[in-house]
Formats: C-alpha cells, structure tokens, sequence
C-alpha cells in the first residue's frame, strides 16, 4: 500500500491547530502511520486559484489546498450542495432550490479537483473521499485512467428512492455512487436505501456477499458508524469537571447546528407541553440549547433562527419569573473542552434531529457522563445513532407529548435504571470508538480487487483513444 489520501470539503488546519474533535482525530493516526495526504478546500477563495493542488507538510501529514473563485464556490457549496443535496438528503424536497448553474459548478469542482489530484496520486495509494459535496470524484478520476482503490463514505443519511429522485440528475448521480469501489454509510437504514436506489436506478443485483453487481463491477457496501475518540473526551469532561462547580438546577442541554434537520423548534414545543404538564418542575429544571450559526446565506437557515428565538421568547416570557429562566439560548460556537464539562453537569441530553446520518452529539453525552451519577440521554429515532444506542430513551420528535413524557420520564429516573443505561452506552461506545470506525473502514477498502477486469477494460479503451488521438 502507499500512501493515505483523504479528500473532503474541508481541510485540517495548516500548523494543527484545529486538530481538536470532528474527522481529523478519526483520521489522524491512521495518516500518521501511513505518511498520509490530506487534499481539502482552502480556506479563502481567490478570483487567480492555482491549476495545482497548494501543498503544506506538518510533521504527522500533508496538506494539499484545492483552490476556487468565490462564484465557483458560491454555486457549488451554497448551491448545488447546500441548497439542493443537502435537503434532498435530509428528506426536506420542499427547500430545494433548483438552478442550471449549480449542477454545472458542482461538476465542474468535481473534475478541476479530479485533474489536480491525478497528477499526485499513484496507483498504489488508496483514496477516501468524504461527503455528498465531492459525490463525482471518483468518475471523474477513473475518467482520468487513475486506477487507484477509491472508497467513498457518506456522514448525512440517504433517503428513499422517491425522496432521492427529486434530486436533478439523479441518475447521473447514482451512476456517480456506483463508480467508487466501497460506499460506506452510517446506518443499515441508509443501506437498504442506496440497494433499492441501485436497483431502481442502474439495474443491481445485490450478491450473496451484501455487494451490488452493477454494469459487470462489484461495488462494495458496507455500514460503518461513525463514532468519537470515547475516553478522550471523557477525559476532557473528567477535568473540566474538577475546575467547575455544578450548576444550581438540573439541567436539560442541547447542542446542535442551527439547522432544519436538528428539530430544535419540535424540541422546544416537546420542553413546552412538558412545563405545561408538569409544573411542578417548573423553578426546578431549565434547558440550555447551543445552536452555532451555520450557512446564514441559505433563506431557510434564517428562519430556522427566526422561529427559534420566536419559540424560546415564547416559553420564557410564559414560564418564567424574576428568579428562573427557562430556556437559556446561545447562538454561538462553544469550545469542545467547555462543552464537556456542560454535558458532565446536565442530567438530561436532548438529541432529536428530525432525520441526521448519525449525531456525535449523543455519543459525547454519554462519554462526558460521571457514570456514579449519569443523565439519561433523550435520542430521536430518526437520528442514525438509534440503532446502536437503543438504551437511551427513544422518542418520535413530531411527537411533543412525547418528548415531555420522556423528559418527566428522565428527570424522575432512579439512580439505579440510569447507571444501568449509561453502562450498556458507554461500554459500546468505548468498544466502538473513532479508531475502530475507521479502521473498519480502512480494512474493507483494502481488501477490494485492484485489478478490476471491468476497470482494466476501460482503462485499455482509454489509453488506445490517447494514442490514436
């Protein structure tokens, strides 16, 4: 094997410095050990961009920076990515917006990246592509003759076929997926998804192995969940803990994008009929909600916020008095070690996406939790972390009785049920940590055919097209 090529949106940071949680510490060793490549966008666009990949070394990998014009860049991450395959994917058809010239600068981003990483690749390193932004590499580099083992793993869920169709050139795209040599998705839900958007769309067969033959290629599949580094973030929550006295009140926390998919005005409507129902705990309890800007540009990102501090105005101006509030909302990104020590001190973590491929945010409550004294974890099931974490307590989030049932349900668990919860969680997730997500990922692209007879046709096809011209 040669080297480790990682290729997504984004890049880690030029000297290191924001190595800290996401990807990067998933990926890390792994490239370390390997003397990786790292190949992201750059940071900042550029009306000149570079025909070649901007390289950086850091003594554990490389960096390469792809460059774009801010319009390329507008189209294709605003655009066609964001505002088309992002709610496409999360089940939202309803805010896709259609334009001619989205699809042409994804595709466009698609080849200019593919040229760029043909020229450093060889045929012995091993590429992995991340996301639904970069779909059409791997066509595009086989386009190129790059013979190389390509996987592809998708972090957002995938819907059904009808959802997936409302996708322009959906065809195309799915022909896109098929051109990898691993697909790796996060849950056995998203799946069964791409074997029936397969079968529908490009004529596979799924073999006996659990692979798809399409147009004479076995295309891998497999689930891979993704997961977190386990003990070290329970080691930062451990810390930050011993630094910080506990809050006055039980606390009910949040942390989610400020993003359609996260379901935060159904929680609040959920914490809403709760407080109604149960005003007891009213004075007792309040919930803390973080939700970071993301993509401000995109009309339906401003009015989730719109609703959202609607909603939370709303219950504080009903509920709350001189000495208690509520709802404490905050529209900013809090840093990682800070928000350890808030779940350590929360006993009950809200993690209701209405639809999420996975959601890290469920498997760090429950590494934070002091496991003498655990909160319960309160987890949609449309969240993909649902099946593999059925030991928290699942709930329907359209469903705001609900998600007050279950809150009561929490608030009033004995000591005992919890421990007993937490540790069937946190021993699977201790087991199935960010270093096993990616190893498993790692040791089924490996062991793919390199020599695809179908691949090695068309290769022979290409070279003889080059000589005659």
């Amino acid at each position: 094997m040669g080297r480790l090529v990682i290729v997504s949106n984004r890049a880690p940071s030029v000297d290191g410095t924001g190595d800290s949680g996401g990807l990067v510490v998933a990926l890390k060793d792994a490239l370390s050990q390997q003397g990786g490549l790292w190949i992201g966008g750059a940071p900042k666009q550029t009306e000149t961009p570079s025909d070649e990949l901007v390289f950086h070394q850091r003594p554990d990998f490389d960096i390469a920076l792809f460059e774009l014009e801010p319009e390329l860049y507008r189209d294709y991450y605003l655009g066609y990515s964001n505002s088309v395959l992002w709610p496409a994917l999360h089940g939202r058809v309803d805010l896709i917006n259609v334009q001619p010239h989205f699809s042409a600068a994804y595709r466009e981003v698609a080849r200019r990246l593919a040229r760029q990483i043909a020229q450093t690749v060889t045929h012995d390193d091993v590429i992995w592509v991340h996301d639904y932004q970069l779909i059409p590499l791997a066509h595009e580099l086989r386009a190129l003759g790059v013979t190389s083992r390509i996987g592809f793993f998708l972090h957002i869920p995938l819907p059904d076929l009808q959802t997936f169709k409302a996708i322009p050139d959906w065809q195309d795209l799915a022909g896109c997926l098929a051109d990898y040599d691993l697909l790796g998705l996060q849950t056995q839900r998203d799946l069964s998804h791409l074997i029936n958007i397969f079968r529908h769309t490009l004529r596979g067969e799924l073999r006996a192995n659990g692979n798809m033959g399409i147009n004479g290629r076995e295309v891998v599949l497999g689930c891979f969940p993704i997961s977190i580094d386990v003990r070290g973030f329970r080691q930062l929550a451990v810390e930050g803990a011993a630094r910080t006295a506990p809050p006055p009140l039980p606390r009910l926390i949040g942390v989610d994008r400020l993003d359609y998919s996260k379901g935060l005005p159904h929680r609040l409507h959920g914490y809403e009929t709760f407080l109604s129902q149960a005003p007891e705990f009213c004075n007792k309890v309040a919930l803390l909600q973080i939700a970071p800007p993301t993509r401000d540009d995109v009309d339906a990102y401003k009015a989730i916020r719109s609703e959202l501090e609607h909603l939370a105005g709303r219950i504080n101006g009903s509920f709350g008095t001189v000495e208690w509030t509520p709802v404490q909302y905050i529209h900013r990104a809090l840093p990682r070690d800070d928000l350890a020590v808030l779940y350590r001190y929360s006993r009950v973590g809200l993690v209701t996406p209405l639809f999420d491929g996975m959601n890290l945010v469920a498997k760090e409550y429950v590494a934070a939790q002091d496991e003498s004294d655990p909160g319960v974890l309160i987890l949609s099931q449309f969240a993909g972390a649902a099946e593999e974490m059925s030991d928290a307590l699942i709930v329907n989030p359209h469903d705001p009785q609900d998600v007050a049932d279950a809150i009561k349900t929490a608030l009033q668990m004995p000591l005992a049920e919890r421990r007993k919860r937490h540790e069937a969680l946190y021993s699977h997730l201790e087991e199935h940590d960010v270093a096993h997500w990616s190893a498993a990922f790692l040791k089924r692209l490996l062991a793919v055919e390199k020599t695809d007879p179908v691949w090695l046709e068309r290769f022979a096809r290409l070279e003889l097209v080059a000589k005659t011209g």
